[in-house]
């Protein structure tokens, strides 16, 4: 049989930052961070870090949501797409990608709370005895599975995955129709958990979270998350059908950026739709407006009791590990310079997305661009400049 080693090899060398969520680069000086947040007003410092990916057209467009103080604020700069020169605002749809995780993730904590699932159930308790699963795989747990931890990869390694991989380097078309349809189960069968236990991020395992909580509960994820969340949120503009959503046709289009490697930087690619087990993992629309709501409710409640202590549950830290991000349900913790950031990433077809909270300061903010680039970090930044700036105003006083 061929190994699929050389392949694999060559395919991730070309996704490039496929191994990780993205490149949060931060401000590593505390003296420049210190001056910054002091006497530049957040609209220069956002201006700052914005324009200069709208003027290098490294992104067509590009919305920052902020929320410090109490105050939100909403930042737009340039269009939807290059054609119709649509400007975008804090309610322009964009795909989020794997921000879906979390209400997938929050949807399982609800179910939890009602007793319909245990986070400490194994897929051999939960998948059924008639299906073949390796000793390993029968061990894996729904924790494991929210907190990116079970040891699966990021996606099967098959000659058709590999296939398709190829294909959307040259045209941008999707590459997780396998996960979709639920083709995990043989893959199951010969897993093996690596030695040491890690935050490994994993499409597949939230395709296969997205499987438990359909087959346990009687209801998709993204049921779940649209009648327990985003209605009771108000989050008008937020779905996991676009076409049906308000604005749908002045949404956002992607554009290629770092990827697809082949495809020329600002051309648009196709926008991305599953049916399947994947929904839950990446399907979901939604603007800043919508997403700066959800995150203050994490922050300042919702006035829903079953609500608050699914959040609570989902941004509890479950594993820590040094000089890396720590996970909890879909969010990843990620600690510097005495400040803590709980944060999401997403990267799909032509768009990437960023979410952040630092709770002890009420601080959120959201970052929605409408091309493919792995490098997402104002949200980072942002949040440990305004931490930082909140734990010094002594020092900023004359």
């Amino acid at each position: 049989m061929t190994s699929l080693k050389p392949l694999l090899l060559c395919c991730s060398l070309l996704l490039g930052g496929c191994a990780s969520l993205s490149s949060n680069s931060i401000d590593t000086s505390p003296q420049a961070s210190l001056v910054a947040t002091c006497h530049i007003a957040v609209k220069q410092q956002i201006d700052a870090l914005a324009l200069p990916l709208i003027n290098s057209h490294r992104t067509p467009g590009l919305v920052v949501a902020l929320l410090h103080n109490g105050q939100r604020q909403v930042f737009s700069y340039g269009f939807t797409d290059t054609d119709r020169l649509i400007p975008v605002s804090g309610d322009t749809l964009f795909a989020v990608g794997s921000v879906t995780k979390g209400f997938t993730a929050e949807s399982a904590a609800l179910l939890v709370a009602q007793g319909k699932l245990k986070w400490s159930s194994t897929l051999r308790e939960t998948i059924g005895k008639e299906v073949p699963l390796s000793a390993d795989a029968g061990q894996i747990t729904l924790l494991q599975l929210a907190t990116h931890t079970s040891g699966l990869p990021r996606q099967m390694t098959t000659l058709h995955m590999l296939s398709r991989l190829s294909d959307y380097l040259f045209t941008g078309h999707p590459f997780y129709d396998e996960l979709d349809r639920g083709e995990f189960l043989d893959y199951l069968r010969d897993f093996r958990r690596p030695a040491y236990r890690e935050v490994v991020y994993s499409n597949l395992g939230y395709s296969i979270l997205d499987y438990v909580i359909t087959r346990q509960s009687g209801e998709t994820p993204q049921t779940i998350a649209s009648q327990q969340i985003i209605a009771p949120l108000g989050m008008t503009h937020t779905g996991y059908q676009p076409e049906i959503l308000p604005g749908y046709a002045s949404r956002a289009r992607g554009h290629a950026g770092d990827q697809p490697k082949f495809v020329r930087r600002g051309e648009q690619v196709p926008d991305w739709h599953f049916t399947g087990y994947m929904v839950g993992a990446a399907s979901l629309w939604s603007s800043a407006n919508d997403l700066l709501s959800y995150l203050a409710a994490h922050m300042n409640g919702s006035g829903n009791a079953s609500l608050e202590s699914a959040f609570k549950d989902a941004t509890t830290v479950r594993f820590r590990q040094p000089d890396y991000d720590s996970s909890a349900l879909a969010w990843l913790s990620n600690d510097f310079n005495g400040q803590s950031i709980l944060y999401q990433s997403g990267f799909i077809g032509g768009f990437a997305s960023y979410i952040g909270m630092d709770i002890r300061h009420k601080t959120a903010i959201v970052v929605l661009q409408n091309s493919f680039n792995w490098d997402n970090n104002i949200g980072h930044r942002m949040l440990l400049r305004l931490a930082s700036s909140d734990d010094r105003q002594q020092a900023c006083k004359p």
